[in-house]
């Protein structure tokens, strides 16, 4: 049999029948679809969308927040042979006309928070025609809306009325979907994913039947989840983690998915996020390294407003948990294990428990985490806590998981062993391999592996060779066979004779050694010297200056200088080459964030991007006065900070 989406959806709805699939929040309560009522939906839909004359290979794009009616969408138009093309909520205006332009969209399913700004993009589309499937509830506020942007009504309808005339027109057009589902082939695109556009204009991913298939039965083979177990889906729905980790291999685990309650928009969708995880108990997540981060700075300070007895067992126990995992892979010595066996005890019993039925509910087991890398610090801090991230590594071209560190096989500061089905190497930049645990370039291979770029034979031809995809990630394996990859082989820094260095190892020694780096961003463009801009955690710094009783900006500098040296001497900080660590740090008032383009959608930080915001204070860097981190601009940023003198 045809390994398809298709497949999976219907041996799904069999298999799993009134199970709740997907769940929405309402006044009333979380309310679930089953797997047999998405199927049911989403034929429901793919017969409208036929009889409306939408074909085989036409694509129709998705904008909109997570949601039952977010995937019934994208599986009617799989369904109908259509090509869904899942947007990011984050895009702005004027960057989705080229989405919809170069996908050949034939038409939209967007919602109530992101229907002014699509219609207000159609200005720049060239199809007049576009159809606008309306996710939510009020059609008619929609409609009255698109009047406004001169948007004719009757390209307007709403998703139930899509559904009623679905199923009126179902019997007329069963025959031609059996058609559809028999012509599929797993070679076929159901996805066009654009990547973010750091760099020019986006790529189109083709990611196919094959690919979802392969990449999702690895998964599945890799972190069994068992039947009837929750999540909640707080990652982007067109992230591609997200996409593939949650949408489709719940649809062969049978697993439920509780979206985050979005209304109120994307304010209201973060201050959701707490009450949500308690009102689905999950049993496990999917995380990135900004999300994780929060929740880590959010127990910490819950935690330390506590003080007195239980922050010091909380940060006795914590301490020990992390000396009693060692790396995750090998156990420490004995004597290590039998000295943090009672802290680490009684932490458990007294502590730790509260605090993960206090954040995540009474379920939780752990969490899988992609995106980006993970530092050390995190993935050490919550296996301590009882509620593991289990990190891993891929790309979209890569349908997007290519290793991930698993409940029986992790190791900190990795991405995991490689998925069974994948051949990888790793490439010298002259195209030799490089030597065992030897930096390379990622290459793999295996049915996960993209189509190719949309209407773009070039990158393709640079991104696909003889089968094989070039990640563009510097990685090796280590001695007990897990991948480790340090960083992007482009985003290099580069001195002033040419040589080069990975910016992600310097920014992640870092943020491992202290608490008070929000973010950061190393640069070195042909220049002497390595400049770091960071963000700081202004709750941990906030704290850390009542309690040493700092009292004036040139004191709060110096604490942080030396909290952010403290690599240099951390034994289990990523090693630094001297010429490569940062001469001076400046420090940035306002964090990296989608809204100015300096983060990408998902949550990555857009290297050139933030190099253009803040090219005044990378050139103030190599003046003499902004050469050393005690400088006026840095005070200056601590005073307008901290309210100090």
């Amino acid at each position: 049999m045809k390994r398809t989406v298709i497949r999976m959806l219907d041996e799904a709805a069999e298999k799993w029948g009134e199970a709740p699939y997907a769940l929405r929040k309402t006044d009333a309560g979380y309310v679930p679809v089953s797997f047999s009522k998405a199927r049911e939906s989403a034929r429901e839909l793919a017969a409208w969308l036929l009889s409306q004359g939408f074909r085989m290979g036409d694509a129709f794009a998705v904008l909109g927040e997570g949601s039952p009616e977010w995937i019934v969408g994208e599986l009617g138009l799989t369904l109908a042979g259509c090509v869904s093309v899942p947007l990011s909520i984050k895009l702005l205006e004027e960057e989705i006309p080229f989405r919809l332009n170069h996908s050949e969209a034939k038409g939209i399913l967007t919602t109530k928070n992101q229907l002014t700004k699509v219609l207000a993009a159609f200005a720049r589309a060239r199809n007049w025609q576009l159809r606008v499937v309306y996710l939510d509830a009020d059609p008619g506020w929609a409609r009255a809306v698109a009047a406004e942007h001169g948007v004719a009504s009757d390209r307007v309808i709403g998703f139930d009325e899509a559904l009623a005339a679905g199923r009126a027109a179902l019997s007329a057009f069963a025959a031609e979907l059996r058609r559809i589902a028999d012509a599929t082939e797993e070679d076929d695109t159901v996805t066009i994913c654009y990547t973010s556009g750091t760099t020019g204009n986006p790529k189109g991913i083709m990611l196919t039947h094959l690919n979802y298939w392969t990449n999702i039965h690895d998964g599945v083979k890799a972190i069994p989840i068992p039947e009837g177990w929750r999540t909640l889906i707080i990652l982007p729905v067109d992230h591609s983690f997200a996409h593939t980790a949650g949408l489709y291999t719940a649809l062969v685990c049978g697993f439920s998915m509780y979206f985050v309650d979005s209304r109120g928009g994307g304010v209201g969708t973060l201050r959701n996020i707490p009450k949500n995880l308690l009102d689905s108990n999950s049993h496990f997540l999917f995380t990135v390294p900004t999300l994780s981060g929060n929740f880590m700075r959010k127990i910490i300070a819950g935690v330390e407003e506590k003080g007195g007895l239980i922050q010091k067992l909380f940060q006795t126990g914590i301490a020990a948990g992390i000396a009693r995992n060692g790396n995750g892979c090998n156990k420490p010595p004995l004597h290590v294990r039998l000295k943090s066996f009672l802290p680490c005890a009684l932490a458990r019993l007294l502590i730790f428990r509260k605090v993960k039925r206090a954040v995540f509910g009474r379920n939780i087991r752990f969490c899988v985490g992609g995106g980006a890398l993970l530092d050390v610090k995190q993935q050490e801090f919550f296996a301590a806590l009882g509620v593991p991230i289990y990190q891993g590594y891929g790309l979209t071209e890569a349908a997007p998981i290519i290793s991930a560190n698993t409940p029986t096989r992790h190791k900190f500061g990795t991405s995991g062993p490689v998925f069974q089905s994948i051949e990888c190497r790793f490439v010298m930049p002259d195209g030799s391999p490089a030597a065992t645990g030897e930096k390379g370039e990622l290459v793999i291979r295996g049915g996960n592996v993209m189509k190719g770029y949309f209407k773009n034979p070039e990158a393709t031809a640079l991104a696909l060779r003889d089968g094989w995809l070039y990640t563009g990630d510097l990685a090796y394996v280590d001695q007990d066979g897990f991948l480790v990859v340090v960083g992007r082989e482009k985003a290099l820094l580069i001195g002033e004779d040419g040589e080069k260095y990975s910016p992600e190892e310097i920014e992640e020694a870092v943020t491992f050694s202290t608490d008070v780096v929000d973010q950061i961003m190393a640069s070195c463009d042909h220049k002497k010297y390595t400049a770091a801009l960071v963000t700081l955690d202004t709750g941990k710094v906030e704290r850390r200056v009542k309690s040493l009783g700092i009292a004036s900006a040139p004191d709060l500098l110096a604490l942080l200088l030396a909290e952010l040296n403290r690599y240099r001497a951390d034994p289990k900080a990523r090693k630094v080459q001297p010429a490569w660590a940062p001469f001076v740090f400046q420090i940035v008032t306002e964090p990296f964030s989608d809204r100015d383009g300096t983060m990408n959608s998902t949550m990555k930080i857009v290297r050139h991007r933030i190099a253009e915001v803040h090219r005044g204070l990378l050139e103030y860097s190599y003046t003499r006065e902004g050469s050393k981190t005690d400088n006026p601009r840095n005070l200056a940023a601590l005073r307008a900070l901290f309210k100090l003198p």
